[in-house]
């Protein structure tokens, strides 16, 4: 069956218009990659109100061009001017500009470009393969189950966020208040909504996401100022030439062992939420160059310290939507923003969204595999001409982005409410960004609350008030509690560990 829909999706890109939504996808990822500080988070929250209106397969397509492209799109400018355009783009400046500075920016770009296409491609192969075992593992899923594996979810989130721990629980805590605004689930009391009519509902996703992310981007940019990239940075990279690129594509597959190891490290950090392409990248980097017969030559222009990360990076994608297509929790902010896109559309997250709606999630799954080698391709051929979009004023970058953000909103509902609950999220966001609190946690338990109050009253209902004993009866669920308490101590541990080792 997977195999069908997967060949079905195939069939529809290629004999419909659906593959002008997965090319402009790919090109806005591209541009929103180049430019440090926006990548696909910002660009997902800008489309959410965009997809409005659209088959839901085509908005997958527009999605997954977005998600496969801005990797590659951020390693442009990582490699020419030495600034990540992705936070996970900061490993590949390591040897990327060496290189560049070297006369061998099209050695690194062509290996940048292959790695990240094939990182993606074995990335994916990974999460074909294991959706079929994911239907199996949901079917045996009940309420309980359900309620445990959110609580697990944003425990492991919290945890991930090395040395924030008590900062992501309370990150995590605000999301869930706010997921609680409104009518309850099972029995229809309004609580928290002062007595605003417009919070009966609960707090709208949409706007929500796109004030956590877009708007609270561009007030962080607006108040640096200036522009993207340096002046100097700007003009060594216009004058710089590009050739060699034929011969970075080769060293791909004469440092196969490097790629592969990459990719498979990305894949199994996308996978586990909250964690992400950065430390997916920096992670691939590190194992390279402790296993490398030559190690002082990293940092000064190695070209496996291009293909390590930039595979890694790509790679951990399909990773991150095991847990979104097999549980409904997001593996990343952009898995959040995904899921966002579904709610438009009237797709639930949670765990049935792979029983119920299979022809999506292979559309994605086909438009992200597309967008690796395309973006890749086009990346080649413009690599050059992206860069100059770092030339440009934030002053004229966030007026446009933020007109673009609050117009969507408005359009799909026609509510200045909309409008302004994105603003106040859009503060919320720079605020947290701020003072370094983890806008993932929050945003994730947004999403999940809903889904975490609704299994919760069904246990108590189906337990008759006693929900713990009825979990402690059920095999999954006694093995999910104990995750959930490992996942929580394991910070703690580690800590006594290194003191320790210390002493």
């Amino acid at each position: 069956m997977g195999f069908e829909a997967l060949l079905g999706a195939v069939a529809e890109v290629a004999s419909g218009g659906s593959i002008l939504f997965l090319l402009a996808g790919v090109f806005l990822g591209l541009c929103f990659g180049v430019i440090p500080g926006l990548g696909g988070t910002t660009a997902l929250a800008l489309l959410i109100p965009v997809t409005f209106g659209m088959d839901s397969l085509d908005a997958m397509y527009l999605a997954g061009g977005v998600m496969g492209a801005t990797s590659f799109g951020g390693s442009i400018t990582a490699i020419l001017l030495n600034t990540p355009g992705t936070a996970p783009n900061a490993a590949t400046t390591f040897d990327g500009y060496p290189l560049a500075q070297q006369g061998k920016a099209g050695l690194a770009i062509g290996a940048a470009a292959c790695a990240s296409s094939m990182g993606g491609l074995i990335g994916l192969v990974t999460l074909i393969i294991f959706i079929p075992l994911a239907k199996e593992i949901v079917l045996s899923f009940g309420p309980a189950e359900f309620f445990l594996l959110t609580v697990l979810g944003l425990a492991a989130i919290a945890v991930s966020v090395r040395g924030k721990l008590l900062r992501g629980l309370i990150a995590g805590g605000v999301g869930l208040i706010i997921a609680f605004i409104g009518a309850d689930t099972i029995t229809g009391d309004l609580r928290f909504t002062g007595g605003i009519n417009y919070l009966w509902d609960g707090v709208p996703l949409v706007p929500a996401l796109t004030g956590m992310f877009a708007i609270s981007q561009m007030i962080e940019l607006a108040l640096k100022g200036g522009t993207v990239a340096t002046s100097s940075g700007q003009d060594e990279a216009a004058n710089m030439k590009i050739s060699g690129v034929g011969e970075g594509v080769l060293s791909v597959f004469k440092n196969w062992g490097v790629l592969l190891r990459g990719s498979v490290i990305g894949t199994l950090i996308g996978a586990i939420p909250g964690l992400g392409g950065t430390v997916a990248s920096f992670l691939a980097y590190s194992s390279t160059v402790q296993t490398d017969k030559d190690p002082e030559s990293y940092g000064k222009g190695n070209i496996r310290g291009v293909i390590a990360p930039e595979s890694a990076n790509n790679a951990k994608d399909g990773g991150s939507l095991i847990p979104t297509v097999a549980f409904g929790i997001p593996g990343s902010a952009e898995t959040a923003l995904f899921l966002g896109i579904l709610v438009l559309h009237g797709i639930d997250p949670g765990p049935t969204i792979l029983l119920y709606h299979e022809r999506e999630i292979y559309g994605l799954i086909v438009a992200i595999t597309f967008a690796a080698v395309a973006a890749s391709l086009i990346g080649l051929v413009l690599s050059r001409f992206l860069v100059l979009i770092t030339r440009i004023d934030v002053g004229i970058v966030v007026p446009v982005v933020v007109a673009i953000s609050l117009t969507g909103v408005y359009v799909l509902d026609g509510r200045m409410a909309d409008v302004l609950l994105t603003v106040i999220m859009g503060v919320i966001g720079y605020l947290m960004i701020r003072f370094d609190y983890p806008r993932l946690t929050l945003v994730i338990a947004l999403v999940l609350g809903e889904t975490a109050e609704r299994s919760f009253h069904q246990v108590q209902l189906i337990s008759d008030g006693q929900p713990l004993g009825f979990m402690m009866t059920r095999g999954i669920s006694v093995l999910l509690i104990a995750a959930i308490i490992i996942t929580f101590f394991l910070p703690i541990a580690r800590k006594l560990f290194q003191k320790k080792s210390a002493a």
